[in-house]
């Protein structure tokens, strides 16, 4: 087999992790796999480059010198573990994003890949060798380095799997699977054995942290089996995968995968908005135009006085730039509540199934928790609610769906 693994920071996260990392590659390589591992940054090593930038310039620097800046991090990785490899007998070698061939567009920062040229890789695996690739990083076709912005060592991880065809691929965390929801919060949360690409792109959109969205989205389009698990443990991770691998024994899939609460989330209520066509496609074009991430929408029915109430959620973050958009008269006041929560119900079960958005409504009544706003897709309830009120919705939820079973 062919096995792509990628190890995050706090799995790199000092050199003792290192040499356990190595530990764990040797111990695929001896099962009689080829092995390309892909490597963050240590932990911490990224802020501190940007702290070491930040003493020069408290002005953003220009985004080609980062990109340059921060890549060392991976690299420097690659190359201990490789090093650490090869003090053990085995034969590896260290690649840089340029030299495994990521060729990524020229956005800086946050460049997307946009091909891999796998052949300086294959020539090493021929040549018996472990390939140790520095992540988070490529090169432009004009020959810039670049990075792929937040989760970027995945994103490398999932295409250099699609490109060489791997059986394969494994990202390393401090976490050894996907549950049923945060067991933090739940602490019967059980660990799931599979889970589809849309149901894990559901649950990492709605606050899940185990993987980055762009990272599965690729996997999907790429038909890249993942699987995540602890690198601090030998549990058995989660498989996520297609929908036609789902079935277990010609059993049929579990009408719901998980529970996510997303704390990240603000509302923005327009008052007195005119009710007329176009209104809403104008507000929204605005906040697009400022790359303000709208999510839930609901517009009231209309008033006698001609005008409705518009409402709509964003990232936290987002909140004052989203009002400074809207406040432009279009509307007779504007309210943001911040203390509101999302909890989504995910599940591929849903498609055939039905009373599964009856019993959600109802498990949330039955607790006293008033419902603000609900969207619906073909797999997904989300609900807002009262940011006080977020664990308990996830408690109740889960035990009326019994996935601790």
């Amino acid at each position: 087999m062919l096995i792509v693994q990628k190890y995050g920071g706090t799995s790199v996260g000092n050199l003792k992790r290192i040499e356990e990392v190595a530990k764990r590659v040797i111990a695929t390589k001896d099962a009689g796999n080829d092995v390309v591992v892909v490597v963050s940054a240590m932990s911490g090593v990224t802020n501190q480059l940007i702290e070491y930038a930040e003493h020069f310039s408290k002005i953003q620097p220009q985004s080609a010198d980062m990109d340059m800046l921060l890549s060392s991090g991976e690299r420097v990785t690659s190359s201990l573990l490789s090093i650490a490899l090869n003090s053990k007998g085995y034969k590896a070698v260290a690649f840089s994003g340029d030299m495994a061939g990521i060729i990524t567009n020229s956005d800086f920062t946050k460049a997307r890949i946009i091909d891999i040229n796998g052949d300086k890789i294959k020539e090493a695996l021929n040549d018996g060798k472990i390939v140790v690739v520095a992540g988070f990083q490529g090169v432009s076709k004009d020959g810039d380095v670049t990075t792929l912005g937040r989760g970027g060592s995945d994103l490398s991880a999932v295409a250099v799997a699609g490109a060489l065809k791997a059986d394969l691929c494994e990202i390393y965390t401090d976490v050894d699977g996907v549950y049923t929801t945060d067991p933090r919060i739940e602490p019967k949360a059980r660990k799931l054995e599979k889970i589809s690409y849309d149901e894990m792109l559901e649950l990492a959109s709605m606050g899940a942290k185990v993987l980055q969205n762009r990272s599965v989205e690729l996997a999907k389009k790429l038909k890249v089996n993942l699987v995540t698990r602890s690198s601090f443990n030998n549990n058995e991770g989660t498989l996520i995968t297609g929908e036609a691998n789902m079935e277990i024994s010609g059993m049929e899939q579990a009408l719901i995968s998980g529970i996510a609460l997303d704390k990240n989330q603000a509302r923005v209520t327009m008052r007195g908005v005119v009710d007329k066509p176009g209104v809403a496609a104008s507000i929204f074009k605005k906040l697009a135009d400022k790359n303000i991430n709208v999510d839930m929408i609901i517009q009231n029915t209309s008033h006698e006085d001609g005008t409705t109430s518009l409402g709509f959620t964003v990232p936290q973050n987002e909140m004052e730039a989203a009002r400074n958009v809207v406040d432009d008269g279009s509307a007779k006041s504007i309210e943001i509540d911040s203390e509101v929560v999302k909890v989504s119900v995910v599940g591929v079960g849903m498609k055939s199934h039905s009373g599964v958005a009856s019993m959600a409504f109802s498990v949330l009544a039955n607790e006293g928790i008033n419902i603000q706003m609900i969207s619906t897709s073909e797999i997904k309830i989300s609900m807002i609610v009262a940011e006080k009120y977020g664990e308990l919705a996830v408690r109740a939820l889960h035990k009326a769906y019994e996935l601790e079973k």
